[in-house]
């Protein structure tokens, strides 16, 4: 295997993106029919889902899983997550995020340094006010699953930049960072809190707590093999991991063989390979990517990737979006060829395309192929058609070929 100070194995720029792809799933083919052992799969791939509370089209899991599925019961992700045999748990690890049980163990680090590394917000209401935090946590212990809106604080609100929380919400949030309790379920995207001890499975309670290098350098082997070829920069940002920490980390996996450094085409940053990854010869993916698919966390990995530059608009004032406010990347084979604003109207039951871009390199395919994945996108979101706005040059294309296919008895 090769060892650090071995000559950098080198890469093309097309290599690297297929290798990419792949690691996350996207090299596979759809399952005919999804089931809780193609989960398993991609979760194997993916490391964790991120969870968002953005549903002006679906939620942050349950898209990342339609990108690689395409169609398929979302219920699949509700049963792994708030119902036993509970598979998956609620914590942060990218963002808030949808993680296997097994990973727990390996975030307690995280867990305990909740004084010192939690939200300032949320670090200080166990600072200043120790009292609230213990009978918030007496509170679950007896009435638990709870939320927080059912704990009286007399304490006012503190403004923040986008939650209005109480502190009863924030001393909620302090127990759930540092693991003392968990989320149970949700009802209407609001947690439901429980003690950590009764939401994961009993194996996982009794887990040994490993020590925080062996921990990190773990999240550090998922974060590789899910990225299949990355920088420390993109290594470290997988599970927000700390920067000196991760870079002994990663020095001590490519000291052991296991991260393979090495030159990509285009890239003027180091780069590790994870040991073992074949390139795919290539790769036939098609999918539209949500807004916070693990594919897309690090923007300067896309950049690199795909020489794509990509931006969430959703806090944008209106008059200075370039594309939109809730644009999904297109994935067409083994490149990123363009963005689409699109938006679930549940009361018209229609898919609606606000603006649709091509990138310079899209081919001539592009539009069409991007209306199959839109109509297939709109019967798993239970809506009847797809409305394709003329805005943007791809919009006018679809535009066009959609009113064909209407006409012709297709759409």
């Amino acid at each position: 295997m090769t060892r650090q100070g071995r000559k950098r194995e080198r890469l093309s720029a097309a290599e690297a993106r297929r290798i990419a792809l792949a690691a996350q799933g996207f090299a596979d083919g759809r399952p005919a029919a999804p089931d809780g052992r193609a989960l398993r799969k991609v979760l194997k791939q993916v490391g964790l889902l991120q969870i968002d509370s953005v549903n002006v089209l679906a939620r942050g899991h349950y898209l990342t899983l339609f990108g690689r599925f395409g169609p398929y019961p979302p219920e699949l992700v509700d049963k792994a997550a708030w119902y036993a045999p509970r598979r998956l748990f609620e914590y942060w690890g990218h963002e808030a995020s949808l993680l296997p049980v097994a990973t727990q163990p390996l975030l307690r680090w995280r867990m305990q340094r909740a004084h010192d590394d939690a939200w300032g917000g949320i670090k200080s209401v166990a600072r200043e006010r120790p009292d609230l935090v213990g009978r918030v946590l007496a509170a679950v212990a007896e009435r638990g699953p709870m939320a927080a809106s059912e704990m009286e604080d007399e304490a006012p609100r503190r403004a923040a930049p986008w939650w209005n929380w109480s502190d009863a919400k924030r001393a909620f949030e302090f127990l759930f960072w540092s693991g003392s309790i968990s989320s149970a379920r949700r009802r209407n995207f609001e947690r439901l809190y429980d003690l950590s001890e009764r939401v994961l499975p009993r194996e996982v309670v009794a887990a040994p707590t490993p020590a925080a290098d062996e921990a990190q350098r773990q999240l550090v082997r998922i974060a590789a093999r899910s990225l299949g070829v990355a920088a420390e920069r993109d290594l470290r940002d997988y599970f927000r991991l700390p920067t000196a920490e991760t870079r002994k980390r990663v020095a001590e996996l490519a000291e052991a063989g296991e991260l393979l450094p090495v030159e990509v085409e285009g890239w003027s940053t180091p780069a590790y390979l994870w040991h073992g990854t074949t390139v795919p010869r290539r790769v036939e993916a098609r999918a539209l990517v949500g807004p916070f698919d693990s594919l897309l966390w690090e923007r300067l990995r896309v950049e690199r990737l795909f020489d794509f530059r990509y931006r969430i608009e959703i806090y944008v004032p209106g008059p200075k979006r370039v594309h939109g406010y809730y644009v999904l990347p297109f994935l067409l084979g083994d490149r990123l060829v363009g963005r689409v604003d699109l938006k679930s109207d549940r009361a018209a039951r229609v898919l609606r395309v606000l603006a649709a871009h091509a990138e310079p390199d899209a081919p001539p395919e592009t539009a069409t192929a991007l209306i199959d994945e839109l109509r297939g996108m709109a019967d798993w979101l239970g809506l009847e058609r797809v409305r394709i706005e003329r805005r943007g040059d791809l919009g006018l294309e679809m535009h066009a070929a959609h009113q064909v296919s209407h006409r012709d008895g297709l759409g």
